[in-house]
């Protein structure tokens, strides 16, 4: 699969195939994860994978989001800022949370290329999901990811914006780029 199709295929869904999708396709979109940005080389972010139908029922509860149940496997992200804050200070935090996106994208990508689906649940009780996966209170939830088979129901479309309403050229707000001219040597 090319990028590209990628990119423009990967949507969130919140029905699947109720068949169980095959573990090692979502090891494989983990381990896309592991190429995402990170300052310092501090790699911040871990997977959990989960595939008990009881723990999945509490994620689903602590999330208040009953299609989370209905997933053979459930992925958690989770981060851990301390390194980051070591190196960086208080950036490290806001680092850390630019890390776990750019990571959590490659994911979402390799889920993609491996024909899964899911949907970034950015919704929960963080410390009822801390509860239920043994994650120490330090480390960060950053989302939870029911994963399953991408079914006919799941090929919608239609949320992406208009290439014209995210670009601006030069500064904020400005929507024309400027006419391109010509270096002269003397100008330079």
């Amino acid at each position: 699969m090319k990028l590209r199709d990628a990119i423009e295929g990967r949507i969130d869904v919140k029905r699947w195939d109720l068949k169980k999708p095959d573990w090692r396709r979502i090891i494989r979109a983990i381990d896309a994860a592991r190429f995402g940005a990170t300052a310092g080389n501090h790699f911040a972010v871990r997977f959990i994978l989960v595939e008990d139908e009881g723990v999945i029922k509490k994620l689903a509860d602590a999330s208040q989001q009953k299609f989370i149940s209905k997933a053979k496997y459930v992925v958690v992200a989770v981060s851990d800022d301390s390194g980051l804050v070591r190196s960086y200070d208080k950036r490290g935090k806001e680092y850390c949370s630019r890390h776990a996106g750019a990571v959590i994208g490659n994911f979402l990508l390799g889920l993609e290329e491996e024909k899964l689906v899911t949907s970034w649940v950015w919704y929960y009780v963080d410390e009822q999901v801390k509860r239920v996966l043994g994650i120490p209170g330090n480390l960060n939830v950053e989302g939870i990811f029911p994963i399953g088979r991408r079914s006919k129901i799941s090929k919608e479309r239609g949320r992406a914006m208009k290439l014209e309403n995210i670009l601006y050229f030069g500064k904020y707000g400005e929507r024309k780029m400027r006419p391109h001219t010509k270096l002269k040597r003397a100008s330079i």
